[in-house]
């Protein structure tokens, strides 16, 4: 399955062999032992290592229910009436789907399926950057696309990549994506990361995005057998990076994350619904039916 798509995910995996996905998860690590696959987000690739980066078909099928639940949560965060930016990314493209349903809003983009998703809305501005087409992910990449950037000052910044680690933050295996993606960096007064849990503790070629230049990362809640992911969760949190927790498949919830030296960013609250209770240093900030803020107070 892996030589035919590209990639897999260990869902799609467990129900064709129709067994665990914890089988599935041994079955996957003796063939990478063997040097027949690599494990990645959620699933297994082709061999390739730090430079090996899926294209789009095969990443829209990986996590699939990690990254509905986390753009539900993630447009919360969204304002009426707000400027901001949205890179490149399946996630990010499930986000923006969600952002058409609000006024007033202007979102620049490098990402054709991004502008795509927004092209109908009637009440949202999309403003797409210059740049050379990247096929892989429909983005816009090059000097165009980072020219097109200066100068420009917005609210926020929505973002996804390829791994996430407390020691060197946000990162991708292209270089010209990840060049684009620090410009909206720098156009944005805070930052908002969108990651699938199983793309905590992984480490790709090009940084993207220190952890000390996150306000935000939206992730679903790991498995409890997953450590790595558990851990690296803990450490952006002793960072300071506001940890939003959304449940996938419908399932509200996740462990909160303590943080010993958590910031609080200013910025735009709206009410959770009723019933949802979600901190962020015991203030009031976006819910969603779907997920939950991790309280990130100090125990």
């Amino acid at each position: 399955m892996v030589r035919a798509n590209g990639a897999v995910s260990l869902r799609e995996l467990a129900r064709v062999v129709q067994t665990s996905e914890v089988t599935v998860r041994r079955d996957v690590r003796a063939l990478e032992a063997e040097g027949l696959l690599d494990r990645r987000h959620g699933g297994a690739v082709l061999p390739g290592g730090f430079t090996r980066e899926s294209g789009f078909p095969q990443k829209s099928h990986l996590a699939t229910a990690e990254k509905t639940a986390i753009a539900d949560l993630a447009a919360n965060f969204v304002e009426e009436g707000e400027a901001i930016v949205v890179g490149a990314g399946t996630t990010t493209q499930e986000l923006a789907r969600r952002l058409a349903r609000v006024p007033g809003l202007t979102v620049v983009t490098n990402s054709l399926l991004v502008a795509q998703a927004l092209a109908h809305a009637n009440r949202v501005e999309v403003v797409m950057t210059g740049g050379t087409l990247r096929g892989s992910n429909y983005a816009l990449v090059g000097s165009g696309a980072e020219q097109s950037l200066q100068g420009l000052r917005v609210s926020r910044a929505f973002l996804s990549g390829s791994g996430l680690t407390a020691e060197r933050g946000l990162s991708t295996s292209n270089m010209l994506s990840a060049s684009v993606d620090r410009a909206l960096v720098q156009a944005a007064a805070e930052v908002v990361v969108l990651a699938d849990h199983t793309k905590l503790g992984t480490d790709t070629m090009f940084q993207t995005v220190p952890t000390d230049v996150i306000t935000r990362l939206v992730t679903d809640e790991p498995p409890g057998h997953d450590d790595r992911a558990q851990t690296e969760l803990q450490a952006l949190a002793d960072q300071g990076v506001q940890i939003a927790v959304a449940g996938a498949s419908g399932n509200p919830g996740g462990d909160e994350v303590p943080a010993r030296r958590a910031r609080s960013v200013p910025g735009p609250r709206r009410a959770a619904p009723s019933g949802l209770r979600s901190t962020v240093l015991g203030e009031p900030v976006p819910g969603s039916e779907r997920g939950r803020v991790a309280d990130l107070r100090r125990r």
